[in-house]
């Protein structure tokens, strides 16, 4: 489905079939997400969606920015995939929203079976959760280097609930899977072209963990730790302080501390990156052990508390043991 011409250097280049020619293979492959407690899909030139439940509701958009380009190289598209969920799913527990439609973008250099692919995983993952995928464009930019997916998942909220840590909390870290998704300009700056497997890891999804564990235990205050790392913390600390230090099991990832050695600041490391730490809950005392029994054991740990103070982070960094402010 692929022409190729000759632009005015002789050298082949590809056209891009504004047809789509895997259009009706891509719409046979969603329909099998159409088929959830939360919604009826009727097919049409765009589906229309009829839902079963009457919630409040909140939408999220997000993508896998920068960490697109080694996906589309290394052909990791499962991974890219579940990156581009977890950007959006991740968030949405903040708001302890239940997933369960989506819509999406996705953007790649070439024009080829790659993107029934992607679309393939997608669909596996999302009928995982019983999220229906109801929308979606697919858009090729020859003049890029990777992929893009980016995406718009709604959720519906049972109960409202505020997310704010209340001072005498005590902070909860769920480990990391590494880099997850954020930070891949200042990665490409220090690694260059050089390519390590953990460029490509993907970012964990907490949602679902999450969600169960608050069936079972009261927590304050919850952040994913993304864009901006340890610094999001401050939208939800009020007027308090949060005080955190790694504990064994969460301590940062080799790519983190690698990054450190070749001259990246504790600061910088703090507010860019999760060093290990991908999600922190803020729970009251008497709840820890409950929560902490709702995860496995490595992937769980008391990390610091709430204190009072002026809305700022305090952090014994695993790199050299120094407090970073931010």
């Amino acid at each position: 489905m692929l022409e190729l011409k000759q632009n005015h250097w002789n050298v082949p280049i590809l056209m891009y079939n504004p047809a789509k020619p895997y259009k009706y293979k891509i719409l046979k492959l969603i329909e099998r997400t159409w088929k959830t407690p939360y919604v009826r899909v009727e097919r049409g030139v765009y589906p229309v969606v009829f839902k079963k439940l009457s919630f409040p509701e909140v939408d999220h958009t997000d993508g896998i920015g920068t960490k697109g380009s080694y996906h589309w190289r290394q052909g990791t598209f499962k991974e890219a995939v579940i990156d581009a969920l977890a950007m959006n799913l991740n968030d949405l527990a903040l708001v302890r929203a239940v997933p369960y439609k989506l819509s999406n973008h996705i953007t790649v250099p070439v024009e080829d079976e790659r993107v029934y692919e992607i679309i393939k995983a997608l669909v596996a993952e999302c009928r995982k959760r019983r999220i229906a995928v109801v929308g979606g464009e697919n858009s090729f930019h020859n003049n890029s280097d990777g992929l893009d997916i980016s995406m718009t998942v709604s959720g519906f909220v049972k109960k409202t609930t505020p997310n704010m840590c209340c001072t005498g909390d005590v902070l909860i870290g769920l480990k990391s899977g590494g880099l997850h998704s954020n930070g891949f300009s200042t990665v490409r700056k220090i690694f260059g072209k050089n390519y390590r497997d953990e460029f490509t890891e993907p970012t964990r999804i907490y949602i679902d963990d999450i969600l169960s564990m608050l069936d079972k235990c009261k927590v304050n205050g919850m952040m994913h730790i993304t864009g901006g790392a340890f610094t999001k913390l401050k939208d939800i600390l009020n007027k308090s302080d949060a005080v955190i230090f790694h504990p064994k099991k969460l301590q940062p990832q080799k790519i983190f501390q690698d990054m450190f050695t070749k001259g990246i600041a504790n600061k910088e490391m703090y507010s860019t990156f999760n060093c290990g730490i991908g999600f922190v809950l803020s729970a009251p005392k008497k709840e820890v052990s409950n929560v902490l029994s709702c995860f496995r054991s490595s992937d769980a740990e008391v990390i610091g508390e709430i204190k009072k103070g002026k809305g700022m982070v305090h952090i014994t960094s695993a790199f050299n043991r120094r407090i970073v402010r931010l």
